[in-house]
């Protein structure tokens, strides 16, 4: 866990809690179907986290999993995340999340928009 803050125009970092991988249980995403910065890590104890944003939640929690996948091969449990931005197959992966969002509800607005111009007879 990495502390920021700004002293002037100088930005300082400083390793607060360090973690080992094996040692976690679980990272929940509290709520899935909202956009929200807020994610628990199940250690010996819960950790409360906030990231970023909710792209880079999401990009921690892949990591992780790949990490787990690549070196642990443990059963590791993610919780309320959306798959769809945890997958890498996934047609919306990119490094640059944020934009890709705007990109899907652009595309389902614009569907919305095809099919209420149709006309059914």
């Amino acid at each position: 866990m990495v502390k920021h803050w700004r002293v002037d125009r100088e930005e300082k970092y400083e390793i607060v809690e360090k973690w080992f991988l094996k040692d976690l249980e679980m990272i929940d995403g509290k709520e899935a179907d909202t956009d929200n910065p807020y994610f628990d890590m199940h250690f010996h104890k819960v950790y409360h986290m906030e990231a970023y944003s909710c792209a880079s939640k999401y990009t921690f929690a892949r990591t992780l999993n790949k990490l787990n996948a690549t070196y642990l091969k443990k059963d590791f449990k993610i919780v309320n995340f959306d798959d769809t931005y945890l997958n890498d197959d996934s047609i919306w992966s990119s490094s640059n999340r944020d934009f890709l969002v705007v990109m899907r509800v652009c595309f389902y607005a614009s569907n919305l928009l095809c099919l209420s111009l149709c006309r059914f007879s």
